[in-house]
């Protein structure tokens, strides 16, 4: 697995390949464009969740290699990817939580493409010394954890899940995210569809009014403090749990069984959703607690968020033609680094919609 630098990941721009001949007059890009040739002009930028930060850093890595295509892509948070790309300081933005009615709103290049890229789970990491077995936690008692309601690691509440385990009477430290994340929205999605208590408040969103824990930034931040710290639990990318070497919770799916997070849990949660989704999607839509024996319950698409009109006909089709080979190419990857490909009937028909990316077109609603 690829190593996990700090907060933030940039790629340098430098002088690099690009798309020759752009087109202007609102030309759309086909699938079959033509490939790269030599010029001068700038490369892409984005920025956006850490979520999918493994996995878009070896896509950029990749592409620049096939491409000579270079991406300076900020790990900021999903609500830092979405600010940038509203005030259109980045070429495209990258979100674990779809954007909202009244954030397309505000959008100011127009309109706003979602297309998922793959399906990664979030995993609940923890850190007790001396418990080898891999803990078992239900939605219920996780929110009450998650809310401050069972503080110790051996209340009866998470014993009772876990039979012949021996718990310490340790003091349990929730860690969260401080900054705008879709991990958080995932996480909080989730805890909304089990438990009552949590959607009643704090709720699901990006940010939340925590009513317990300490805050950390990005999902390595959250990993971080979770492995320096006896007795925390917290919520990461399953890639930042194996990175750091974190045990990971079974959890207690739609159908009853306890699931660990996997590729394999991921893409049976994503199945159903797949199959079922309407010709008019717009793909903002939310997989956790899925129905299915293996599915693990905390799953979810990410998403690239691009402006349907590109005025900058060179930098849109570097983009359109970025978007075909990751959905092409960059998929067979996925797995490698923990997260789930798109399902291939789903990929292709994504692989359809960056095709009907306007370049050289001016803002449209």
């Amino acid at each position: 697995m690829r190593a996990l630098p700090g907060v933030r990941l940039t790629i340098p721009l430098i002088t690099a390949f690009a798309f020759a001949a752009a087109c202007s007059g609102g030309e759309q890009v086909g699938k079959d464009s033509a490939g790269p040739t030599r010029t001068s002009s700038t490369d892409l930028t984005a920025a956006g969740a850490t979520f999918p930060y493994p996995i878009y850093s070896k896509w950029f890595s990749d592409y620049a290699k096939a491409s000579g295509v270079r991406i300076n892509y900020q790990s900021i948070g999903s609500g830092g990817g979405i600010r940038q790309l509203s005030e259109q300081t980045v070429d495209f933005g990258a979100s674990d939580a779809p954007m909202s009615d009244a954030e397309l709103a505000k959008a100011k290049g127009g309109a706003v493409l979602h297309i998922p890229t793959v399906i990664g789970a979030v995993a609940i990491t923890y850190n007790l010394p001396g418990v080898q077995q891999p803990i078992r936690l239900s939605g219920d008692a996780l929110a009450e954890i998650f809310l401050g309601k069972i503080t110790r690691w051996n209340d009866a509440r998470i014993a009772t899940l876990n039979p012949g385990v021996s718990l310490p009477a340790t003091d349990l430290l929730v860690v969260h995210r401080s900054d705008g994340s879709g991990t958080t929205y995932i996480f909080s999605d989730y805890l909304a569809r089990v438990s009552t208590a949590w959607k009643a408040g704090p709720g699901t969103a990006k940010e939340l009014q925590w009513p317990v824990g300490l805050g950390a930034k990005g999902n390595e931040g959250v990993a971080g403090q979770i492995k320096q710290t006896p007795g925390a639990i917290g919520y990461v990318e399953l890639a930042y749990a194996k990175q750091n070497g974190l045990p990971t919770a079974a959890l207690r799916n739609a159908a009853g069984e306890f699931v660990q997070p996997s590729v394999q849990g991921a893409t049976a949660a994503a199945a159903g959703a797949a199959a079922s989704l309407p010709p008019t999607t717009d793909y903002r839509v939310s997989i956790v607690n899925a129905p299915g024996a293996q599915a693990y319950p905390i799953a979810s698409f990410t998403w690239l968020l691009v402006y349907k009109a590109q005025p900058n006909a060179e930098k849109g089709k570097k983009l359109v033609d970025f978007i075909h080979w990751a959905l092409r190419e960059g998929e067979k990857s996925a797995a490698s680094l923990d997260y789930a490909p798109l399902p291939p009937a789903m990929a292709a028909r994504l692989d359809s919609l960056a095709g009907t990316i306007a370049v050289g077109s001016s803002t449209a609603r």
